[in-house]
């Protein structure tokens, strides 16, 4: 039975997706993820995802990217909390400490990329449409998809806290989380205000990887993955492989190209592996 929110969310995903009950929707929806994941990965091995430092204007017009990033990620948050507050048949969130620890990991990376991130972009370059709207529409698709299993659907009994699943995952999130936004920092302030080159980035994980902070988000879905042992969260934290790797991968050529100094021994997106 769906829940009864005001707008009908749940009942227009089972719409959306032919579902018949709950466990029809997370199938459905987790294969989708899946098949997305592929074809995402089949697509960039020919070329790079059209933003940043790829942007092509034959993909629409642009974005500001502070707006961008704003906009496109901050339905991975509002989703979620938009089904705490009205869903009414089931809402595993207030009954089970776990299931508000899980998805509250979920929101507070999104809280970080859609409400503080953006807003310390020094320069960037304008996000084109194309690539904007698909980023809308995934965070919509992924936080319906989280939100959905971990408020309405699977229910973690108290004893999963101390599991070591969930105590490891929640080390690797929160490691994952810390080079992700350390990364981050490294990277913004290679530029003084008003500039908009790129530099060749050589400290925290970045001495040892191209893409530091691309392996602290893929290790932040990796633990979320590990400590809900969800096929929702498994299915997210391929994508995030797929996706991020292939963007070190790219991130490491445009390097290697445009700066002969470039150290030749720096892995790619994994310290010491690849």
């Amino acid at each position: 039975m769906a829940a009864k929110d005001p707008l009908s969310l749940v009942n227009l995903a089972m719409s959306l997706f032919g579902a018949s009950g709950y466990e029809s929707l997370i199938n459905r929806m987790v294969l989708a993820k899946a098949l997305y994941a592929f074809v995402t990965f089949m697509w960039m091995l020919f070329m790079p995802a059209p933003y940043g430092r790829y942007s092509k204007p034959s993909y629409g017009f642009g974005v500001n990217v502070k707006v961008a990033w704003c906009l496109q990620e901050i339905p991975a948050l509002l989703v979620p909390l938009y089904l705490i507050v009205f869903s009414k048949d089931s809402n595993f969130f207030w009954q089970s400490n776990a299931n508000a620890i899980l998805i509250g990991l979920f929101m507070l990376h999104y809280f970080h990329r859609s409400l503080i991130f953006p807003f310390l972009i020094r320069g960037g370059k304008a996000t084109p449409l194309s690539p904007f709207l698909a980023a809308v529409a995934f965070c919509l698709f992924n936080g319906f998809m989280q939100g959905f299993y971990f408020v309405n659907y699977c229910k973690y009994e108290d004893y999963w806290l101390s599991d070591m699943r969930f105590v490891l995952g929640l080390f690797l999130f929160f490691s994952g989380l810390i080079i992700n936004i350390h990364s981050d920092h490294v990277l913004r302030n290679l530029r003084k205000p008003g500039e908009t080159s790129y530099k060749i980035p050589n400290k925290g994980l970045f001495r040892y990887v191209t893409g530091a902070n691309y392996f602290g988000e893929i290790l932040e879905w990796s633990g979320f993955a590990i400590a809900s042992w969800s096929p929702t969260a498994a299915v997210f934290a391929l994508f995030a492989a797929l996706f991020l790797g292939q963007r070190s991968l790219h991130h490491h050529k445009y390097y290697l190209e445009k700066f002969e100094d470039y150290p030749k021994d720096r892995n790619i997106v994994i310290p010491f592996v690849l």
